[in-house]
């Protein structure tokens, strides 16, 4: 498994995969956008990406995974995790942020599992399902 910037190319692969973005144009333009801004990455495996992450620094100017998301018939293969590693490596700051639903319990786990701490929640945004926010301090911020 490889990770890498995305590039213009993957845009198509990536919303051929993420439903959301496949049904909802606006997905689709922050996709795109990532990409133009350098703040999408992919993870590759036998050369398709399989997966993407934003990484940016949009959250109260922290690190902040606003999404991620991998191909259905590649989770609980490590993608998710390494996509997440991958992610941290590349933080510049020395707080990571990221959000994820309530209810949304494989992510839930996957960021237990990595050792992201829960640093709060955000009602609202979706009614009757808070955000709950983690934290990590990346290691190489540590150093």
């Amino acid at each position: 498994m490889d990770f890498r910037l995305a590039g213009y190319p993957d845009a198509e692969t990536i919303i051929q995969f993420d439903p959301i973005a496949s049904a909802d144009r606006t997905r689709a333009n922050i996709i795109h956008q990532k990409i133009s801004s350098r703040n999408c990455h992919v993870a590759v495996v036998d050369r398709q990406v399989v997966g993407y992450g934003v990484l940016d620094y949009t959250f109260f100017n922290h690190g902040f995974i606003p999404l991620l998301y991998v191909a259905p018939e590649y989770r609980r293969r490590g993608v998710g995790c390494g996509l997440l590693r991958h992610l941290e490596e590349q933080c510049t700051t020395p707080k990571l942020f990221t959000t994820t639903n309530q209810s949304n319990e494989p992510m839930l786990a996957l960021l237990a599992k990595l050792k992201y701490k829960k640093s709060g929640r955000i009602e609202n945004i979706d009614d009757g399902d808070p955000e709950v926010v983690f934290l990590i301090r990346p290691r190489h911020m540590q150093r």
